[in-house]
């Protein structure tokens, strides 16, 4: 733990002087003791770091959308060296080199912040022993200790003791009531989020194992914030709440400015350019559709007959007749009947001729 601290100690200043900043501004509004102001104050160092990352989130994006299209490439590879695993890696490589793509980039906006996460988690830690971290005074971490949000001090756990809770000044009832409510709003933004790039920015025109393993992970990634989340401090918590509600609406504005071509959100994309009249199409495209919707809209459909219409002579139910079929009105007129040609009788060879018949 010693050694974790002297690596974190300079990210302990980095998260602790932030905090105290934004203390001290919202200490102008609420109590400097409240949780409104510490609570606000970590919502605050999220907005921060979220920001600082905005570069890594569109690498993210591009770097996702790169996967994504050389799934099917990837698969060739796979299937034609799946005897040989080291010349596989090989030309997966060369396929990344080629492509530009770099498969640890989707993971860089996490791996990031990861260290200002354990570093929150850590002074969070340090201000529930009661102890100095970072540039907090002995004062500081004793209001920080104190303040509660609905009841629950933001240095308490769900795990927590009723009698650690109790010097804390909170009731286990309330810790744990405010811990579970922020443990599925957390989880529960982590699927939306997750829900909301499958459903809206996938290239649906691609089926590949890629998509597969994003499903998979829409539903693991809640269940794992669910499971690690009642070991977290209230303080924490908020921060992973934050930090999901940013990303789920950061994630939504990318996806309708800038979606994926061939995905639901781009679609949707160029219908509204195309209301606007700001989607430049192709001349012979339009006039192919305009040429389509015209034939659908001449074309009629004959209405189906009853049947005493059928039986009075097959007559069209507005009142005229078929093509071909005389009406009931106008009857067949009668032709004269043609006598039918008399061949010439074949005199059959070996018969004598008439002695009547000319020479």
């Amino acid at each position: 733990m010693d050694t974790i601290n002297t690596i974190l100690s300079p990210l302990y200043y980095a998260v602790s002087w932030i905090i105290i900043r934004f203390h001290d501004l919202y200490s102008l509004v609420f109590n400097e003791d409240s949780g409104w102001a510490w609570g606000l104050s970590i919502v605050s160092l999220v907005i921060v770091v979220r920001i600082a990352l905005i570069p890594l989130f569109f690498k993210q994006i591009k770097s996702t959308r790169n996967m994504q299209a050389l799934q099917p490439k990837m698969k060739k590879i796979q299937e034609r060296y799946k005897n040989d695993k080291q010349r596989q890696s090989e030309e997966m490589m060369k396929l990344y080199r080629e492509t530009g793509t770099n498969p640890l980039s989707s993971c860089l906006p996490i791996l990031a912040q990861s260290p200002f996460f354990i570093a929150l988690f850590q002074v969070l830690n340090h201000i529930a022993n009661n102890d100095k971290v970072g540039v907090l005074t002995a004062e500081q971490v004793t209001s920080a200790r104190e303040a509660t949000i609905f009841g629950a001090p933001i240095a308490a756990r769900f795990l927590d003791s009723a009698d650690k809770l109790a010097e804390l000044g909170a009731s286990l009832t309330d810790v744990r009531v405010v811990t579970v409510v922020m443990i599925v709003l957390m989880s529960a933004s982590q699927f939306f989020t997750q829900r909301q790039l499958m459903t809206k920015n996938v290239d649906l025109t691609v089926k590949t194992p890629f998509m597969n393993q994003q499903k998979m992970l829409m539903y693991i990634f809640p269940i794992m914030f669910a499971v690690f989340g009642i070991n977290f401090p209230v303080g924490v918590l908020i921060y992973w709440l934050t930090t999901n509600v940013w990303t789920l609406g950061q994630q939504m504005y990318v996806i309708t400015r800038n979606p994926t071509p061939g995905s639901v959100a781009f679609q949707q994309r160029q219908e509204r350019l195309r209301k606007k009249g700001k989607l430049k199409e192709d001349p012979a495209e339009v006039e192919a559709k305009k040429a389509a919707e015209a034939a659908r809209a001449t074309r009629t459909q004959p209405k189906r007959q009853s049947k005493s219409q059928r039986q009075a002579g097959g007559t069209h139910p507005q009142g005229k007749p078929e093509s071909g079929q005389p009406s009931a009105e106008q009857p067949k007129k009668a032709q004269p009947r043609q006598q039918p040609k008399q061949r010439p009788k074949k005199s059959q060879p070996g018969k004598p001729k008439s002695p009547n018949s000319k020479k």
